[in-house]
């Protein structure tokens, strides 16, 4: 009789494991690129048995520009994942604007990770009026990478330019020298989002116009600034101190970063700590034999003085507005800025996580370059950001490649930002 019973109760239990296994909630995910699919892969398992949920990770396009057109089509057709990325920060303002993130910010402070987020982080992603829809799991630290060891043996300084005019005289110098192209700035519409947010918000951090979201939700694009940064691109070009053709092809990033750079061929260009070790670390496509002396930074000089290292969101979490259980979303968005999650980003990508813990962990302390850089995120600075900047990355995209062109100068780039974005924004958001 008991071995009945006992029977009986093992193929209850099984059975009720089986229900639970087949009535298991799935929440999809949006990533992009192998590195960062590999990286999230670490987390799942434990978010699974945590919620008892099935996670499926869904693949993108890599390219930011392609990610974002389908994330984007795919949300106003109201079928996006549970959870998925903005791939830049200025990205963001628009997705809350067209009602496609849900906010976070009641479980983003109730949760134990929130006061171990940087200050900066926290800023980042909340809104004026006081809301937050995106988690800052990771960041990007940006700033002018160039090559030392190829600097050096030309005799050339390798000491921080003080201003834009130094800085520019140093890639003249370069040039001169070497042979090699002097200083790379991304520009043009294939690059997308990176023409502005890898290249123009470098610049007008340190110019007369040091922001362009006003108080009042106006955007300030008519500013001396605005003029100054595009200058400052056609000199680079003018002077043939920057690759213009590769940056007017499908994949523009391809050739200046992954080919020119590591050849020597380039000798300095814009980027971020993900350069270390996804652009030109061991596991890159094309490695820098010990990257982190052969490679330097500079922080951004002003256009008259000043330096400035730029902080950013990295691909902040998001949860769709539409998510079938926007609950449980929440809770595994939280999940991926745990420590271990962020960790397991910043190996694979290079970038920085958004929590002062992870300099306690025992597998970021072994990522040596980006472990000062962490402990000094708070001292970056960011750009404010605000409805319609999606409109004015496109714009700079477009204004830039026009300087590529040769087709316009300084004021008629500003004036192809300046009507571009009041065609798709309005007279009134302009100023």
């Amino acid at each position: 009789m008991f071995q009945r019973l006992n029977l009986a109760g093992t193929c209850l239990v099984g059975l009720l494991a089986f229900t639970a296994i087949a009535s298991a909630e799935t929440i999809r995910i949006a990533e992009h690129r192998q590195a960062r699919i590999d990286a999230l892969m670490e987390s799942v398992p434990a978010i699974e048995d945590k919620y008892g949920v099935t996670i499926e990770v869904v693949e993108y396009p890599a390219p930011e520009k392609d990610y974002l057109t389908k994330i984007l089509t795919e949300l106003r057709a109201g079928n996006a994942p549970d959870l998925f990325t903005a791939p830049r920060g200025q990205d963001v303002a628009d997705m809350v604007a067209a009602g496609y993130l849900a906010p976070v910010g009641d479980e983003l402070k109730a949760w134990d990770g929130y006061d171990d987020l940087f200050d900066v982080a926290k800023a980042l992603v909340t809104t004026p009026e006081g809301k937050i829809y995106v988690l800052p799991a990771m960041l990007n630290v940006q700033q002018i990478y160039f090559r030392r060891d190829v600097l050096e043996k030309a005799g050339i300084s390798t000491d921080q330019p003080k201003n834009w005019s130094e800085l520019l005289d140093r890639a003249k110098e370069i040039k001169e020298k070497t042979g090699a192209y002097g200083l790379m700035f991304p520009a043009g519409v294939t690059w997308g989002g990176g023409a502005f947010g890898e290249g123009f918000t470098y610049l007008i951090m340190g110019s007369s116009t040091p922001q362009i979201a006003n108080d009042d939700g106006t955007l300030n694009l008519t500013g001396d600034g605005i003029k100054d940064v595009f200058g400052f691109y056609a000199d680079l070009i003018n002077n043939d101190l920057m690759p213009v053709d590769p940056l007017l092809g499908p994949e523009p990033w391809i050739i200046p970063k992954y080919e020119m750079f590591p050849a020597g061929d380039l000798a300095a260009t814009t980027c971020g700590t993900w350069c270390y070790i996804y652009d030109w670390g061991p596991e890159s496509r094309n490695p820098i034999p010990d990257v982190t002396n052969a490679v330097g930074t500079w922080a951004v000089p002003g256009q008259n003085e000043g330096q400035y290292v730029l902080v950013d969101v990295d691909s902040p979490w998001a949860v769709n507005a539409k998510a079938a259980n926007p609950e449980l979303a929440k809770k595994v968005l939280l999940e991926l800025g745990e420590v271990d999650a962020t960790v397991a980003y910043a190996e694979r990508i290079g970038n920085i996580p958004g929590r002062k813990g992870a300099a306690q962990n025992a597998d970021f302390q072994k990522l040596k370059a980006l472990v000062p850089i962490h402990g000094n995120v708070d001292n970056g600075v960011f750009l404010k950001t605000a409805t319609g900047f999606s409109v004015v990355s496109e714009g700079v995209a477009r204004a830039t490649e026009a300087l590529l062109r040769k087709e316009t100068d300084a004021a008629g780039a500003q004036e192809i930002l300046v009507e571009y974005s009041r065609n798709l924004l309005g007279d009134e958001a302009i100023k």
